[in-house]
């Protein structure tokens, strides 16, 4: 068995499987990728390294295909008739020798004949006569479908009537270079060598140049002189029965089968969307964001103050869990989340357009929607925290500790000097016949001086001391701007993270497209104009 080809399969229908289950497309899109069938003639065997032909009769109702294998086994083993349809199960005829490990399965028990031989020139064939392809029962129609991809060669059997059939060309051009392919113009003595020249240039309308077409008749009163080709056809079928044969339609057969797996993979890559447009709805984005940021900013200068001014009486409360309700419903209410909203619809609606599948992208930004509003009440509520617990800016606070500490000292200062003073007045004064005081003067100036040094650090504190209704105001300010880019960041991060996803799977792919063309290259001896060759598309 073709186990790198199987491998492929599996490999194909695990990658469509994890592209339906992160919702890049849609089960019913990767139907025929989901589905794909790994089978191939080899797999009705356990051993392959030497394994019979495998031939099936394939054609419409009533052009002699029972009878065409009634014929070569010597007896009737296929049921024939005029009833429509007239071929109703499959017919296996081989050897004794040969052993059938594996019945496709889907296929019924009650659907399958198996006839065998002891002829020792047809013991390298199994021949297979399979339904009416053309039926009007729909199992008649499965059955057919589920045996093909087990054959190696597909002798297509017409009439002189039935030649043109629609059906029997939708057969052929969908299997195409998947089996090798043999004529048959039964029931010859019917039709008219204009006929035969007309089936020729529809073959070669198909693709087929020189193709092996053969002449039957299976009348039982065959005329004498007849035209019946169907000894050379039992001969060369036996004589392409051959190992080297049947590894160079393997061969072959891996190849067509790995290039249409690639054609299903490349057009299933193209269902995740282009993947030069990250940038562009990035930008997209982008500017969504500034104007949304722009109006919510505006529309909550008016919350904010009136937010500033509670805080500024009430900044106790804001260690307490019952302010947050009320600071969420002023910055963030429905209006705001509309606005988002319709942000985030825009921005997936851009992803539409520029042929990007939404529905990934829909998913990540779900949670970015449903925590919007704790975001926002998260950030304002810490900013505004941190600027009450700091108020005013640095320059400020260091010339508030430069007071406080300045009115400590320079009283202290002042009253020293001022003591110093008397004390030296004093001394002098007990040293001299006559002593004097320092006067009323020096104490006034002293009291002023005093006072002074006292007020003047107490007036620049309360100066200068930040206003608690501005500090809460910017802190509610910078909260909410970062809360609106921490929004924004993430609509980004989920973009980003889309378009990982996207390129991780498109590389999955066309990792499994060139395990496809690996070998691809390799050289199938086919001798020109020879039966085989002439018998492959």
């Amino acid at each position: 068995m073709d186990y790198e080809y199987s491998d492929l399969v599996v490999q194909a229908k695990l990658w469509a499987q994890e592209v339906v289950d992160s919702a890049w497309a849609s089960e019913s899109a990767l139907k025929g990728l989901l589905g794909y069938d790994a089978r191939t003639p080899d797999s009705l065997f356990t051993d392959v390294t030497s394994r019979p032909l495998i031939v099936a009769f394939l054609g419409g109702t009533g052009v002699g295909k029972s009878t065409l294998l009634n014929r070569l086994a010597g007896k009737q083993i296929a049921l024939t008739g005029v009833v429509r349809p007239t071929s109703k199960e499959v017919t296996l005829f081989h050897h004794r020798s040969v052993k059938i490990s594996h019945l496709p399965s889907l296929l019924p028990l009650d659907k399958i004949k198996i006839a065998e031989h002891s002829e020792e020139k047809n013991k390298h064939i199994i021949w297979v006569d399979m339904p009416d392809f053309d039926s009007t029962e729909q199992s008649n129609q499965q059955l057919v479908l589920e045996w093909l991809p087990h054959i190696d060669v597909l002798i297509y059997v017409v009439s002189p009537e039935r030649y043109r059939d629609s059906k029997a060309w939708q057969i052929l051009k969908a299997e195409g270079g998947r089996h090798a392919w043999i004529f048959i113009l039964n029931q010859s003595d019917r039709g008219q060598a204009e006929q035969y020249q007309d089936f020729i240039k529809q073959l070669a309308k198909a693709g087929f140049n020189n193709p092996l077409v053969y002449q039957t008749c299976c009348a039982l009163d065959m005329a004498a002189g007849q035209l019946d080709e169907f000894d050379t056809l039992q001969t060369s079928l036996q004589n392409l029965a051959t190992e080297n044969t049947i590894k160079q339609l393997e061969l072959r057969g891996q190849q067509v089968r790995k290039a249409e797996l690639s054609k299903v993979l490349q057009s299933s890559i193209a269902l995740l969307g282009p993947a030069t447009v990250t940038e562009e709805l990035i930008l997209f984005w982008k500017k969504q964001g500034l104007d949304l940021q722009r109006l919510l900013v505006e529309a909550t200068v008016l919350p904010q103050q009136q937010m500033a001014t509670y805080y500024a009486l009430h900044s106790g409360d804001l260690a307490h869990k019952q302010t947050e309700p009320y600071l969420h419903q002023r910055l963030w209410d429905k209006w705001a989340q509309t606005r988002f909203d319709d942000a985030l619809d825009a921005l997936i609606l851009q992803a539409d357009q520029l042929a990007i599948p939404v529905l990934p992208i829909k998913k990540l930004l779900l949670p970015i929607r449903a925590n919007a509003e704790k975001i926002v009440e998260e950030k304002t509520l810490l900013s505004v925290r941190k600027a009450l617990i700091k108020p005013g800016n640095v320059l400020q606070r260091a010339i508030i500790k430069i007071a406080q500490f300045a009115e400590i000292i320079l009283p202290i200062a002042a009253m020293g000097w001022v003591g110093y003073q008397v004390f030296i007045e004093f001394y002098e004064s007990s040293l001299e016949q006559v002593p004097h005081y320092v006067g009323t003067n020096f104490a006034i100036n002293s009291i002023m001086l005093i006072a002074i040094s006292w007020l003047f650090p107490y007036f620049l504190q309360k100066k200068l001391q930040p206003s608690i209704e501005k500090a809460a105001l910017k802190g509610l300010s910078r909260g909410f701007l970062t809360a609106l880019q921490t929004l924004e960041l993430e609509v980004l991060e989920a973009i980003n993270s889309n378009a990982q996803v996207q390129e991780t799977l498109r590389l999955k792919a066309e990792d499994i497209i060139k395990g496809c063309h690996r070998g691809s290259g390799r050289a199938i001896e086919i001798p020109e104009n020879s039966s085989l060759e002439r018998m492959l598309l």
